[in-house]
């Protein structure tokens, strides 16, 4: 249940950035600590399932997870960046 409702919360998260963008969200980037609650794999079915009927559905999610245990975010997973389609205007 945990896993959902933080999957949740970076899907709401990423849906209030785009909505500052002129451009759709086609990519994201997530940084997974090595002590995060899920592996990555997890993390991606988690993502891919509550991303289907929404404005993010087929986005490109990029994992990198971080290896060292005693790095400062080993127990988190940050919103590392966004990736827009590019518009006329840019």
């Amino acid at each position: 249940m945990h896993e959902q409702n933080l999957i949740k919360n970076l899907i709401d998260k990423i849906q209030e950035l785009a909505s500052d963008e002129p451009g759709r969200p086609i990519g994201v980037r997530l940084r997974l600590g090595a002590l995060a609650h899920m592996s990555a794999a997890h993390l991606r079915e988690h993502f891919d399932r509550e991303i289907l009927g929404t404005s993010l559905e087929g986005i490109k999610l990029e994992i990198d997870e971080l290896k060292d245990i005693n790095h400062k975010e080993a127990q988190d997973v940050i919103l590392e960046s966004l990736k827009f389609e590019e518009t006329d205007g840019h």
